[in-house]
């Protein structure tokens, strides 16, 4: 094994594989609600123009076409509030957990750089910083940054990059405006970059959140966040959740167009280029609001027959404002309910993956179909209270 490759953690779902058999052996066959991927058809809309734009013979431009960049623009303002979107700081991306991943070393981060990211937190802001040769290191708050920073100074290392999540995969937490102007405020403050990954922002649920009923998930380019100035700020975004694109591999990143030009700069010569069918596509779906309300329907559907059947169950359900997930415990060990809804049939998602501040909770995905999520209330119904 490299040096590179023994510096990262182990691939967390690989630990999984024996929750994994146990639920397929379930006499009904298993109802997984582990992994966040998308089960129900690829609009049409967005087919059709994959299919329109199959004849590309030609290399398509890393920068994207001036048309998607504005695409990308005209989306900001009409679904998240945002008007003034540069399209020159708009950069289609091969999914964003691609960005996710490379961002650090796209910055020219590196050794005695530090990369912050949630206490509870996708793998990927962790693995990202590990491809540079930088630091990760937990912090969410600006209390908690405060903390990392004190630190930094005595060691010598500096605060590169601050990650946020908002909604948050696990938790589907929402970080409101004046916590994401304080945020934004102390990282620039020091000149920290600041990257912000809002891919379920369309799939509000609480009433403050929930797009159907007006309410917006705010991104960190909202005017009430920076003022209107994007300078030091990346919005990431995926399509992979609003519109079953998740095999397209169709996403993006928008913000301050001097960070943007760096990472096309990289992107150029390293040939991390969204195919042109992709790219199609991708202006395809941003245009389109109706394939994306009725999927926030869907998963709707299906929240409200779980929620209510982990409550009686004897969970407690944290957070889960937003996104595909329900965060949630039964005040036990995680692995130890791992188990026992292995033993139903059920698998899902152990908090530990998330960080150790996870560790008695489970995330439980929405993306199953309606039969199989249908089947988990009368799975549950038997499950017993922990022991104390």
């Amino acid at each position: 094994m490299s040096a590179r490759a023994a510096a990262l953690p182990d691939f967390p779902w690989d630990s999984l594989a024996g929750a994994a058999a146990r639920a397929r052996a379930h006499p009904g066959g298993i109802v997984d609600l582990s992994v966040g991927t998308p089960v129900d058809a690829t609009p049409a809309v967005v087919a059709d123009a994959l299919r329109s734009a199959a004849d590309a013979p030609g290399y398509p431009q890393t920068w994207g076409t001036p048309a998607l960049r504005e695409t990308v623009s005209a989306w900001y303002a009409r679904r998240r509030g945002v008007e003034g979107v540069d399209p020159d700081g708009v950069l289609p991306t091969v999914g964003s957990k691609e960005l996710v991943a490379w961002l650090p070393t796209l910055l020219g981060l590196g050794p005695g750089d530090v990369v912050a990211h949630p206490p509870v937190a996708y793998p990927t802001y962790d693995v990202g910083a590990r491809l540079a040769r930088a630091r990760p290191a937990a912090a969410g708050t600006v209390a908690e940054l405060d903390e990392l920073a004190a630190g930094l100074t005595a060691s010598g290392e500096r605060l590169g990059l601050l990650w946020l999540n908002s909604p948050s995969n696990p938790t589907g937490a929402v970080l409101d405006v004046p916590e994401l102007a304080a945020l934004v405020r102390w990282a620039r403050e020091r000149g920290v970059v600041v990257a912000s990954d809002e891919c379920y922002a369309e799939l509000g649920w609480d009433a403050a959140h929930d797009t159907t009923r007006g309410g917006l998930v705010p991104s960190v380019l909202d005017p009430r966040v920076c003022g209107g100035d994007h300078t030091g700020l990346l919005s990431v975004y995926s399509t992979s959740k609003q519109s079953n694109l998740a095999g397209y591999r169709a996403a993006f990143v928008a913000g301050d167009p001097a960070l943007v030009r760096d990472l096309l700069a990289v992107r150029k010569h390293a040939g991390m280029i969204v195919p042109w069918p992709v790219q199609v596509a991708l202006a395809a779906a941003l245009a389109d609001d109706a394939h994306v309300e009725a999927q926030r329907e869907r998963y709707r559907a299906r929240r409200d027959v779980l929620l209510p059947a982990l409550r009686r169950s004897g969970f407690r359900v944290d957070a889960s404002g937003a996104g595909l997930y329900l965060w949630s415990t039964r005040d036990e060990d995680c692995r130890a309910t791992v188990d026992a809804l292995a033993g139903r049939g059920v698998l899902v998602a152990p908090g530990d993956f998330y960080g150790p501040a996870g560790a008695r909770h489970v995330r439980v995905a929405l993306t199953a179909t309606d039969e199989r999520v249908g089947q988990v209330p009368e799975r549950l119904a038997d499950l017993a209270a922990p022991s104390a």
